[in-house]
């Protein structure tokens, strides 16, 4: 079992030659928000906050992804200032929770449990992240079940050239849900295992790097499947999957009536089988369903016209009967948007009482986009109506840009939305990333804004 393991590896020694750290230009009033409400920084000089939680006594956890020291790490505030309290998780740690005085810490392939005396213990461990997505933030369900997302090892189902972790993990790759069949197509890339550029490899779905699949391969489903939704008892122990079909869950989170909302990750335009248009997806996550990744999008077959990426074959299905029609997205964003975290307006304090708000990260043009900057999309938080699924902008630089597209002083990667207990809002500014490096950020530049009604 995925239990009581030991603790994490130390992590990885940090880049030789990181980000210049850089004193970020920050201005509230290039924000724009609807009349009657006021944004403020509230912390700023942080790395990559990517998680920010209140205990039950109020007090402000956040979480650092570690990705530019190669360090995740649980801050406290305290005192007007945030200390460490714990450190030392795998890169990127990608979410915190809180219960009964014990916090839940998720990071890559493990759930790690920090108890009241600050002693650390792995309660699940030996997850598939070591492919571009990552299992998610843990939240506990009104059966007193841990939920949490497992992303996808891929893009959409085929390990290629795009994939850089192949170098470490060379045998890694997507797993089913479900015993699955395979039509068998290949698809060729550059052999990125050797120094000659015209050396090609050919690779088949839900395979390593350079392995092909056969006509009608048999897949056989396993438990921790590829961009699934997994849930286990507090204490790591029962893990089962809940459902499956979703390319990267990245927060997950039951609203007031019981309903498990998903704010799931759309295909990129690259790899071997590049997917066009693709949207990001909010879901209603129900137990048993499968959600359509690799071979539907936003409810719709990648054999559509829409989704064929320029210059690229039209993609075609890569299962053979699959589990079933997937269901359509309860809101649909445009391609790139990344939605991330959200929170639901429980008291009604910023407009109807259940509605969400949820933060777009951005795009990650030009290497998700198939080289087409997307300056417009994302970069602000959005309410989403819960009664029809409708999007609507809620705040949003008034340039409609990433500030530091245009100098401004607002939104940069907005990561994270929390409803505090004095009613306001708290938004997760990520950092700053240079100009055309999505995977660079730059030290010291990430800020917590602060919404509240005038």
């Amino acid at each position: 079992m995925l239990i009581k393991s030991q603790l994490a590896p130390e992590p990885p020694i940090p880049r030789e030659e990181p980000v210049q750290k850089q004193e970020r230009h920050l201005d509230p009033s290039d924000i724009s928000l609807p009349p009657g409400f006021h944004i403020e920084v509230f912390a700023k000089g942080l790395d990559t906050p990517i998680n920010l939680i209140f205990t039950e006594d109020g007090e402000m956890l956040v979480a650092d992804a570690g990705v530019i020291d190669g360090n995740g790490k649980v801050l406290r505030y305290r005192n007007g200032r945030f200390e460490v309290i714990a450190d030392h998780f795998n890169p990127p740690l990608t979410g915190i929770n809180y219960r009964d005085g014990i916090i839940y810490v998720s990071h890559r392939g493990f759930i790690t449990v920090i108890m009241s005396d600050g002693s650390k213990e792995n309660i699940i461990s030996g997850l598939p992240s070591y492919g571009d997505h990552h299992n998610n933030r843990v939240v506990f369900g009104p059966d007193g079940k841990m939920y949490f997302g497992q992303g996808t090892a891929t893009n959409s189902g085929v390990v290629g050239s795009d994939n850089s972790w192949t170098e470490d993990y060379p045998f890694f790759h997507d797993y089913p849900g479900s015993n699955i069949n395979l039509y068998g197509q290949n698809f060729i890339s550059e052999d990125t295992r050797t120094p000659y550029p015209e050396d090609i490899a050919y690779t088949g779905a839900y395979s390593p790097f350079g392995v092909p699949n056969e006509r009608f391969e048999s897949v056989k489903g396993i438990k921790t499947a590829s961009g699934s939704i997994l849930r286990a008892n507090p204490d790591g122990s029962e893990l089962e999957l809940v459902a499956w079909g979703l390319r990267n869950p990245f927060r997950i989170l039951f609203d007031s009536i019981g309903r498990l909302l998903c704010a799931n990750h759309g295909a990129d335009v690259r790899g071997s089988r590049p997917i066009n248009n693709s949207p990001d997806e909010f879901q209603i996550i129900r137990p048993g369903m499968w959600y359509g990744w690799p071979d539907y999008t936003g409810g719709l077959p990648i054999s559509l016209p829409i989704f064929q990426a320029e210059g690229h074959a039209q993609p075609q299905p890569l299962i053979i009967n699959p589990p079933m029609i997937p269901p359509r997205p309860f809101g649909i964003f445009t391609p790139h948007s990344a939605v991330m975290g959200f929170d639901f307006d429980t008291k009604g304090s910023f407009g109807p009482s259940g509605d969400a708000y949820i933060a777009e990260y951005g795009s990650e043009a030009p290497e998700t986009t198939g080289g087409k900057p997307l300056p417009m999309v994302g970069h602000r938080i959005s309410r989403i109506d819960m009664n029809t699924g409708q999007v609507y902008n809620f705040a949003i630089n008034t340039s409609g840009y990433a500030a530091s597209h245009t100098g401004g002083g607002g939104f940069e990667r907005p990561i994270d939305v929390v409803f505090g207990p004095d009613n306001a809002m708290y938004v997760l500014d990520f950092a700053v990333t240079p100009e055309d490096e999505p995977d660079e950020f730059s030290p010291g530049s990430g800020v917590i804004w602060r919404i509240s009604r005038d």
